[in-house]
């Protein structure tokens, strides 16, 4: 199970398949989390922010991921990219901020629609 907190402050619970990440679950349940480069790590708009406990819990970022999450609105010590966190059996029951404002080099204010 995880779970989005989203940006209206309501609570998403969605059930996903070890092995799928974030983004791909997002679009799957018609969470608004962009993925503007269909995680090939060139953005930063699946940006969001883990619950502490969950944190600690996932691989270390590639210097790529961390490189893209400097561009990230609202940065925390526990943001990651959506498209980097892969569910695992220790990951269930996650919990997921979604951040207010995502940045969106190419388009600003468009939202695409997941594919």
């Amino acid at each position: 199970m995880v779970h989005f907190l989203l940006k209206d402050g309501t609570k998403q619970s969605v059930r996903g398949l070890y092995g799928t990440h974030v983004l791909d679950l997002a679009h799957q349940n018609d969470i608004e989390l962009e993925g503007a480069c269909e995680a090939s790590l060139a953005c930063s708009t699946c940006h969001v922010i883990v619950k502490k406990d969950y944190f600690d819990k996932l691989p270390e970022a590639v210097e790529e991921e961390d490189d893209m999450l400097d561009l990230a609105f609202g940065l925390t010590e526990t943001s990651r990219l959506g498209c980097q966190i892969i569910l695992t059996k220790e990951l269930d029951g996650i919990e997921l901020t979604l951040p207010q404002a995502t940045r969106n080099f190419a388009v600003d204010g468009y939202v695409p629609k997941p594919h």
